[in-house]
């Protein structure tokens, strides 16, 4: 193994570092375990939206309407303090003849959401993901969630949601597809 790779050993000094013994009963296996579940948290960086994306013809051709699947887990670390932030988002479409599976949708959101972010890039990957490889007439992507950077340090602000959306498409110029969209992507009362 090269000694450019992050191994385990570097998990065993990260714990001396903070003042621990990973020698302890309770932290013997933790590097191990902290491998295995960063490789998880990251693991969108070895997926392709394209191979994700899997497009339909047949049960598209005469439907118009908007498609929205909301309530999509997201679970991702920010790029500049490796802390979690978590939340939901709510991605819809309006086909041009073509469709997805719904799980797709889902699919796509963890995805980038297992990649290291900032919550404005995840929004707008996601849309232009679809835009790309679906080719629909609109695209709508709203993200909420909760930073535990801004939660558990620095201004620590528990409860804050931060939202972001992306439109795309006929949602950009069209008023009433935009309310539409924005309208359904609202929380559920």
């Amino acid at each position: 193994m090269s000694d450019k790779n992050f191994s385990t050993e570097d998990w065993r000094r990260l714990l001396r570092h903070l003042g621990e013994d990973p020698d302890r009963q309770g932290l013997r296996d933790t590097p191990e375990r902290v491998d295995k579940a960063w490789k998880h948290w990251t693991s969108g960086y070895e997926q392709n939206p394209a191979d994700i994306l899997k497009v339909f013809e047949d049960g598209a051709e005469k439907y118009n309407e908007l498609i929205v699947v909301r309530g999509i887990p997201v679970y991702s670390h920010c790029e500049h303090h490796l802390a979690p932030f978590f939340g939901s988002a709510t991605v819809g479409y309006t086909p041009n003849g073509r469709i997805v599976g719904l799980s797709k949708l889902t699919r796509l959101v963890d995805c980038f959401s297992k990649r290291l972010q900032v919550q404005e890039r995840l929004t707008v990957q996601i849309a232009d993901a679809l835009m790309e490889h679906l080719q629909p007439l609109s695209v709508g992507v709203v993200i909420r969630c909760r930073h535990m950077c801004m939660e558990s340090r620095g201004i620590r602000t528990p409860g804050e949601e931060t939202v972001t959306s992306a439109l795309l498409g006929e949602m950009r110029t069209n008023l009433g597809l935009r309310t539409e969209f924005l309208s359904l992507a609202r929380e559920k009362d």
